[in-house]
């Protein structure tokens, strides 16, 4: 019997995902799915409590819907992501698994995991896929195929690749020929955890999709005018989703054309599809950069600046205790909710950098620790 593996990671969805919908269209094959988490490797990489809450949340939902539809959800939990190669290779022949499917992720760490397990299964077809990005790393490069480093050179050239070819968003995978089984018990995260409001940050893919349609039907075509004002609800909150895989970027793209269809000739919606084409820039720099997911600058100069060290200082910007208000505000935003307006995220990182001199690593390093929409490439 052919036996086909579904790896998550940050893909926490039914719809639009597209390993899982490439291991389903075989009809006949026997389909299972693998979550591995790595708790050490979660906090080396500074992960926030409420994101661990919201993938715990939304992995029981997810184990749920994958039963529905006949696939069982296998849970595992090792250290760190050498430890995970082990544990797919023992799924594999445990389950006599003869095609593992996956969907990319671009930082380095992940890269070198997803090497190491491709060599380890000689005998499983592994097949890859560049699910979390509209246009795949490589697919839009400068007259002398280097990658782009500067952001509106690279807008251009992917408005025009994009409309040689859009990608579709594909269905999510129907109830296998075996009906429906029990989802297994529920699954616990040993990672310390932190409640998050759900009416922000939907845990369920519905709702989700819910709250995507409601912001390119309300919010999208006013985003260019509400986004520089923090007071205002005038941004998508869609971050945290789009960060743990609740959500696609095509499923972005697509609704939000069906909405604003002006957005692709520079209309209403435009400066929101430009967000999510900045998304994409910086997973493509960090592909062919990969020193920037190892705390390196991009630009090299300013990894000559002498920073101060200056712990007292560092205290009262995470705290909010600086003395400027609109500083302090953001921050206890943050600290209380786990998110920031994109606006707001500008103004403190610039104000611990370029007024209190503090090397911006400790305050990426404070920001992961903080953000429920924590990503690296973002």
């Amino acid at each position: 019997m052919t036996t086909h593996l579904v790896w998550f990671r940050q893909d926490l969805r039914l719809h639009d995902n597209l390993a899982l919908a490439a291991a389903c269209r075989n009809s006949s094959a026997r389909v299972l799915a693998l979550y591995i988490a790595t708790p050490r490797q979660w906090a080396t990489h500074n992960m926030s409590p409420r994101q661990a809450e919201l993938i715990n949340a939304q992995l029981n939902g997810l184990q749920i819907a994958l039963a529905e539809k006949g696939i069982p959800l296998l849970f595992r939990e090792v250290d760190d992501f050498v430890a995970s190669v082990e544990i797919v290779k023992q799924v594999c022949a445990e389950n006599s698994v003869t095609h593992l499917f996956y969907n990319y992720q671009y930082e380095v760490n992940e890269r070198a995991r997803d090497v190491e397990v491709e060599r380890a299964l000689r005998n499983v077809v592994c097949e890859g896929f560049d699910d979390s990005v509209i246009l795949p790393p490589g697919a839009v490069m400068t007259g002398n195929h280097e990658m782009y480093k500067v952001f509106t050179p690279f807008k251009n050239a992917w408005l025009k690749r994009l409309r040689e070819g859009m990608p579709e968003c594909v269905a999510a995978p129907k109830v296998r020929s075996s009906g429906s089984i029990k989802p297994a018990p529920s699954i616990t995260l040993n990672y310390p955890r932190q409640s998050f409001d759900t009416a922000h940050f939907p845990v369920e893919e519905k709702a989700a999709i819910a709250q995507l349609r409601q912001f390119c039907q309300n919010g999208a075509g006013e985003y260019e005018q509400q986004r520089d004002f923090p007071a205002v609800e005038g941004t998508s909150r869609l971050s945290a989703s789009l960060a743990t895989g609740g959500l696609s970027p095509r499923q972005c793209l697509h609704r939000l054309l069906a909405e604003q269809p002006q957005a692709l000739d520079g209309g209403a919606g435009s400066v929101w599809l430009s967000e999510l084409i900045w998304r994409e820039f910086y997973r493509h720099l960090m592909t062919y950069y990969p020193s920037l997911c190892k705390h390196c600058p991009f630009i090299a100069w300013t990894d000559r600046v002498q920073w101060q060290s200056n712990p007292a200082h560092l205290q009262a910007w995470q705290e909010g205790k600086t003395g400027y208000p609109i500083v302090d505000a953001a921050m206890r935003q943050l600290n209380s909710t786990g998110w920031m307006h994109n606006r707001l995220r500008m103004i403190t990182a610039s104000f611990l950098v370029k007024d209190l001199l503090i090397d911006w690593r400790e305050g990426e390093r404070y920001f992961m620790s903080q953000l429920i929409d924590g990503d690296l490439a973002a």
